[in-house]
């Protein structure tokens, strides 16, 4: 038996997040359906995350087991082969057995992009949120580190959400920016339902004065939803990065040359 890791990349704008659905298309459908074909078996497939409907994912990693012996090289070549265009593997290693995509993840970094301007650019539809108002992405990074550390997130989760545990760390969080293109990324050991996306949204109100950064402490002390920003569109967030051992997510992370290699 083998255990094998793959990394994806994958636009969101056609499914309904990864986990598979009733009655709706997700990115594991897609891609369990391509396995069956290539492997001509029907392994489980373990995902390291939920994503909601309409989001993206530059490292997306799954895990699953197989008796068929076919190379890495092979299965890759065979995946990018047979899956829709806007789903792509670019990595295949083999892992120990009781490695699991989830349950061994230790970090998670994520992306949301701001396209800045006074106008839409139709190359970012479904990629990016237009925000046609002034950003100073310096005020707003130094905002950000107000969510550094341990904190009960409670007040950053989506308020039907059923969690019991909302206590997570934010190791990194900043606010850059290229051109038009405003970058909020932010690395934790774990996020709740729709976490990321107020985490934003609260520093979007920032930026409108609608919440001044000293009051984020208190917001975050405070457990309610309704003191926090908006849940801004999930068509810019991107699950950026997955950490498995021995890597640290307190140090950041990048693909490595192997990993980029289609």
């Amino acid at each position: 038996m083998r255990n094998l890791l793959l990394t994806i990349r994958f636009c969101g704008t056609a499914y309904h997040g990864f986990q598979v659905q009733k009655n709706a298309l997700a990115v594991a459908d897609a891609f369990q359906s391509v396995l069956r074909k290539v492997l001509k078996e029907s392994p489980q497939i373990k995902g390291c995350s939920r994503t909601d409907t309409g989001v993206h994912a530059n490292m997306f990693c799954i895990s699953f087991q197989t008796e068929k012996q076919i190379p890495c090289d092979g299965l890759l070549w065979a995946l990018n082969n047979n899956l829709p265009d806007d789903i792509g593997v670019i990595s295949c290693r083999e892992v120990p057995l009781d490695f699991h995509a989830r349950y061994s993840c230790i970090g998670k970094r994520y992306l949301y992009q701001v396209y800045n301007a006074p106008f839409r650019d139709p190359f970012l539809d479904k990629r990016a949120l237009l925000y046609q108002h002034p950003i100073d992405e310096k005020y707003l990074n130094e905002a950000a580190k107000y969510f550094l550390g341990t904190h009960d997130f409670a007040t950053f989760c989506r308020a039907d959400s059923t969690v019991e545990d909302t206590v997570r760390t934010i190791y990194d969080f900043h606010v850059t920016r290229q051109g038009p293109m405003v970058y909020f990324s932010v690395t934790g050991d774990g996020f709740l339902y729709n976490m990321v996306r107020i985490l934003v949204g609260t520093l979007l109100a920032v930026s409108a004065g609608k919440i001044a950064p000293s009051e984020i402490p208190d917001i975050i002390a405070s457990g309610n939803r309704e003191r926090a920003g908006i849940t801004v569109p999930p068509y810019g967030l991107y699950l950026d990065y997955v950490f498995y051992p021995p890597e640290d997510p307190r140090a950041g992370g990048e693909f490595s040359q192997e990993e980029m290699k289609l």
